[in-house]
């Protein structure tokens, strides 16, 4: 299982890729809206997006889906789900939506396209066939001619790894598109651990920071993604999707806490003596089972201006 060191100089905060930062200072840790170079090395591992797979299902929010039953004209579903990574989204949302489907997965990641695709879901919940197809591209040209005949747009635990202007170009895609967005796991900034320690409130206030770095949203994104949705005359229902992990969730857990301690220190690393003391003892409470930890995030569903309506 590969493994990224956080600081310049390395240290005690080894996680699988993506749990924490990766690569050089200022680099995204997940799909980019906006070009890459092609050799440029993945920032999820897909080792960490199947660890956390299971959180993700069980957070998800299933209120959010009954607008989305209702079968458009044409009969069939057509999903394009950006920055799908390993397809966790596919595997949770087709089976729980009646009808043939068919999935564009979106990741700049071919590897990721690879298990994405090979993992997919092949049937809905009527038992009717559920088809794929890949792209891999330049997400910050995204258009609304790109999302022709689109159902659903879907993303998970993308828009806090965003800026303000590549929610924008989400946002008046899925508008000019005429598509309802469900937008999944966008972290809040809040995080409880049981039991509590003074540092908590600390580690989660550096993590933040380093989360809006370069211009990213971190945990304001949903506010920004409400606001954005709604000035192009979408309704948008939010609902909470936290993570709740306890002792069946150890290794999930020491991933986590490996990946959020090490962003703290990257930013502020005044922090190493004290967060090393800290994580030590964290992940020893993870290992004896006396650890509870709560993610809060939040799933957004933007549902679009019907059409004719007013202006």
């Amino acid at each position: 299982m590969p493994e990224e060191s956080y600081g310049s100089g390395g240290g005690p905060f080894p996680a699988v890729a993506g749990a924490g930062p990766v690569g050089r200072p200022g680099e995204r840790e997940t799909v980019r809206l906006r070009g890459g170079r092609s050799e440029e090395p993945p920032r999820y591992a897909p080792e960490w997006l199947r660890l956390r797979e299971g959180a993700d299902a069980a957070a998800r929010a299933r209120e959010l889906l009954d607008p989305l039953r209702v079968r458009p004209a044409g009969g069939g579903l057509v999903v394009h789900d950006l920055g799908c990574g390993t397809g966790s989204m596919g595997r949770w949302l087709a089976p729980r939506l009646a009808g043939a489907q068919h999935w564009v997965l979106h990741d700049r990641d071919p590897h990721l396209l690879h298990f994405a695709a090979a993992g997919a879901p092949r049937r809905a919940a009527d038992g009717s066939r559920v088809t794929v197809e890949t792209r891999r591209g330049d997400l910050a040209r995204l258009t609304p001619g790109a999302l022709a005949g689109a159902s659903l747009v879907t993303a998970s635990a993308l828009l806090d790894v965003l800026t303000r202007a590549e929610i924008e170009t989400l946002a008046d895609a899925c508008a000019g598109a005429g598509c309802p967005a469900l937008l999944t796991l966008s972290v809040t900034g809040r995080v409880e651990l049981t039991p509590a320690d003074p540092l908590d409130a600390v580690i989660t206030e550096a993590f933040n920071a380093h989360q809006r770095r370069a211009g990213l949203l971190g945990p304001d994104a949903v506010t920004v993604a409400r606001r954005v949705f709604a000035e192009r005359g979408a309704t948008v229902r939010p609902h909470p999707s936290p993570w709740r992990l306890g002792p069946a969730d150890a290794a999930l857990t020491e991933q986590w806490l490996r990946g959020w301690v090490g962003a703290a220190v990257e930013q502020r690393p005044e922090l190493r003596g004290a967060a090393e003391r800290y994580l030590t003892a964290r992940l020893t409470a993870c290992a004896t089972g006396t650890l509870r930890v709560t993610v809060h995030h939040t799933d957004l569903l933007a549902l679009p201006r019907p059409t004719g309506g007013p202006a």
